[in-house]
Order: structure tokens, then sequence, then C-alpha cells
């Protein structure tokens, strides 16, 4: 029968719903390979669940707090369970922006300049236009463009609703790209164009709303510079497995890295499986090979 495989999925963050589809699709791509796989609510009973359900292995599709910053990894961790991914450290400090910026600067890595806004702290002194979002949130939630300084204030309290810390950050005008890499290794690159607006939760996962170019339409020079750039915040952050790497192209086609992604999306609208799909890898192939980055030498 192999290792019993527990998809971990939904959990308590605001991205649970989004979190369940990704978990739906790797638990059929899973069955499609012939493995025998289960589908794990990650609630606050997790362990007990994990034991009663006698999960070997644990694929995570969690996005958010409680799943994508660490806490589950650092369970797993002291029940001896291996689990797809990057570890507690780089988990923690990718969800945290704050603390991400300051390990991509601390490293060279090109990130755009930014402020953490602190309860009853004034507007910072960077120049409009800004980004204003939650220190510790995935999936563009709580995330506002600021072009006026009177729509400052309704931006942060929209971001304050999502988290206590608030970042606000310069804003880059540019091109979208994200960056997906896998164990180590970049794919395919991939250009994001919003139809209107900006890549917004609604247009994250709104069929229809955002075109994508895959590979994007770079030149040679420019594509290695944001290789370079994304594969270095990837290594920065001590990640592992599956990441994707959010990059803005700005001026004279310079990359700043926005943020990374642990645990990137894997619904049928999202980038990763897009861009493994650009080079080679079909779903459930992609699902396969994040699983054996787990560890375990035998399924």
């Amino acid at each position: 029968m192999g290792k019993k495989i527990g998809v971990l999925m939904g959990g308590l963050s605001e991205e649970r719903e989004i979190s369940l589809k990704t978990g739906a699709a790797i638990l059929k791509a899973l069955g499609v390979r012939g493995y025998r796989a289960a589908a794990i609510d990650a609630g606050r009973d997790l362990a007990a669940v994990l034991v009663k359900s006698k999960v070997e292995v644990a694929f995570l599709a969690l996005h958010g707090r409680y799943g994508e910053d660490g806490c589950v990894q650092g369970l797993l961790e002291v029940m001896g369970i291996p689990y797809t991914g990057s570890g507690v450290q780089a988990s923690s400090v990718a969800m945290d922006k704050v603390s991400a910026k300051k390990m991509l600067i601390f490293n060279g890595i090109s990130t755009p300049d930014f402020s953490v806004l602190a309860e009853g702290k004034k507007t910072p002194s960077l120049k409009l236009p800004l980004v204003v979002k939650p220190a510790s949130q995935g999936s563009a939630i709580g995330v506002s463009i600021v072009k006026r300084r009177s729509d400052f204030a309704g931006a942060v309290k929209e971001a304050s609703r999502h988290g206590k810390a608030v970042m606000v950050e310069k804003y880059i005008e540019g091109r979208e790209l994200t960056v997906s890499i896998l164990d180590g290794k970049v794919l395919p690159i991939i250009e994001i164009c919003p139809r209107e607006g900006f890549y917004d939760y609604t247009n994250k996962y709104t069929k229809g709303k955002t075109d994508f170019l895959v590979p994007a339409r770079l030149k040679r020079t420019t594509l290695k510079r944001v290789e370079k750039e994304a594969l270095g915040a990837y290594h920065a952050l001590g990640c592992s497995g599956a990441a994707r790497v959010d990059v803005m192209l700005g001026g004279k086609e310079a990359p700043f890295v926005l943020e990374v992604n642990t645990i990137p999306g894997m619904t049928e609208l999202s980038l990763f499986p897009r861009a493994a799909a650009e080079a080679g890898l079909d779903y459930p192939a992609l699902v396969e090979k994040m699983l054996m980055g787990a560890g375990v030498d035998k399924f």
C-alpha cells in the first residue's frame, strides 16, 4: 500500500478556501499517481488527527497563518513527520514581510524601500505612490496602492484589519513578474497582466480577470538579472522545495523582489503549475516531484 500521505489543507487563516482548492487538486493528482493519500483539515486538533489517521508524510497545501508561517512545520518536526516545502525558519521569515525584507537587504537582494507603521505612528516619509499591506498575510489580502495622500488612512485601516503590523512600501511602476522555483531550479518566468487594477485577491482568483504571458517576453540580459535576484531571495531566506518569488520590473528593467511564497498556490488558476507546465511538467508530475522533496526514500 505504501506510506500514508496526509494532504494538509484548509486551516485557520483567511486563505482557507484557497487552501481547500489547492489541497483537493493535490489529493487528486496523488491518486492519479497511485499514492495512498488522505485529506487532513488542519484545525487546532491537528496533532491528534495526524496520529489517529496514521499519517507518515505530510504534503502541505496550507496558505497563510498557522500553515505557511512555520507553525505547522514546527509541529511536524516535533512529531517526526516528514513534510514538503521549506522548513520552520524559512517559512516563518518569508511569511513575516518585515523580517523577509531585512533578510533580503542584508543579502544584497534588490527590494523596494519600506517602512513599518506601528500603532500611532505618523505617515512614513516615503513619497507617493505607496503600497500598504499587512505584514503577515498572503494572496494580496488587505493590500492597497495609494496614489493620493487622502487615501492613506483608509488603506492603513484596511491592512490593520488583517494583522497588527502594517508595512508601507515604495510602489514600483513597471511589469509584474513571478518566478517559480522548484528544488533550487528556476522555472519559466510568468508576466502577470491584470485587465483592470493590480493583481489583488479578486484578480488572482477570478477566471478571466488577468492575462498571463508564459514565458515572459524578456531580453536575455533582463531574464538573467530577474532569475539571479529571485534565486538569491530563495536562498537568502533558506527556502527548499517549491517557492514562488514575486518581482516588479522597474525603470531600466531593474528587478525588485516583493516577497517569497513558500507554499505557492496549486489551483487551476495558480501560477506555479503554469510555470511547471511550460517546463514540461504536467500537474501530477509536478505534485510527485514536490512530494519527493519531503526527503522520504521509499513510498
